[in-house]
């Protein structure tokens, strides 16, 4: 008895967990199912893994597997309530005939049984949306993986894919975007590993500009450091004009792009651009795979939190 939080002193009533909307509509779906079976035809192409609630999903295959009775029979003797109650039990133990006839007693418009389907159809694709960017951002940041990157693209596609899933189920129509702030995106990491190997591919495509040209997988965007975004453009910009490539011209190009400043003087920019090591296709790859996993992240935590705000429809969350 001491382990029934409902007798604890501590155990207020807002301890106690409200239901969302769609548990609601699922007791009302499955009133309305037992109050008469033939309504199953209306519930199209949902499913029990679509319910929120274990015991409903229980009791909705139940009803499914069970031959539906005869609609006469069915108003004076309750045989296919109890073999639904009976298939569901093992599934769902708590399940009584008691909830079953208070399923009833909330079943006032069993004619509203398709949009009510659609309604948890609805907010499955929304959990689900949400669990799958939320792995997504769990795999970009998994270090003990071997290869990041490669299950980080692995696993966005499998989100793309339910998104367009998604847009097949629900019809497309004229609506307003999502209202929920997008949430700002997490720092990008600028360990000294990081800026080094930044450093080091600005050196190598100086000493080797040529080889620029076959890289155009790499956008100034993908570097943790502003600065050497911008460097990098320094470079690209060089080499699409067919002008010399150094050290110095580089600096040259970064004065007329205003990027010498107080913390950036000559010196040091001409230092950051002369010690090449490697190939740039090497440092290249490095720096697009931070910036994948970045941009995966980011990309994720925006998903979530649109998925997580359940005022938003499938038709707004497609549409972002």
């Amino acid at each position: 008895m001491a382990n029934n939080p409902l007798l604890d002193e501590d155990f207020g009533i807002g301890d106690v967990p409200v239901p969302p909307p769609v548990h609601y509509v699922e007791q009302a779906l499955l009133g309305s199912l037992l109050l008469d079976p033939r309504l199953l035809a209306d519930t199209g192409p949902l499913k029990p893994d679509h319910f929120d609630d274990r015991a409903h999903a229980a009791l909705f295959a139940a009803m499914r597997a069970v031959p539906a009775p005869d609609p006469e029979r069915h108003i004076k003797d309750p045989v296919w309530l109890n073999s639904v109650l009976e298939r569901a039990r093992p599934e769902a133990p708590g399940l009584t005939v008691s909830y079953l006839h208070s399923l009833v007693q909330v079943s006032r418009w069993p004619k509203h049984v398709g949009a009510y389907a659609l309604m948890i159809r609805a907010d499955h694709a929304r959990r689900t949306l949400k669990a799958q960017a939320e792995q997504l951002a769990r795999t970009s940041t998994d270090i003990t993986l071997p290869n990041p990157a490669t299950a980080t693209l692995a696993q966005a596609d499998i989100l793309t894919c339910y998104v367009d899933e998604l847009a097949g189920q629900f019809a497309p129509h004229p609506g307003s975007l999502p209202r929920t702030p997008m949430p700002a995106p997490p720092p990008r990491g600028t360990g000294e590993e990081v800026l080094e190997e930044e450093r080091l591919f600005l050196a190598t495509a100086t000493a080797h500009p040529t080889r620029l040209t076959a890289m155009r997988w790499l956008q100034s965007g993908d570097f943790a450091h502003p600065l050497h975004g911008a460097l990098f453009q320094c470079v690209t910009a060089l080499v699409h004009r067919g002008d010399p490539v150094d050290p110095i011209t580089v600096l040259w190009e970064a004065q007329h792009r205003g990027l010498l400043t107080a913390g950036t003087v000559p010196a040091d920019l001409i230092s950051l651009v002369s010690t090449p090591v490697g190939s740039p296709e090497h440092w290249g790859e490095r720096i697009l795979q931070r910036a994948v996993l970045a941009q995966a992240h980011t990309v994720a935590l925006r998903i979530t939190a649109f998925a997580d705000d359940p005022s938003n429809t499938p038709h707004q969350l497609l549409a972002q």
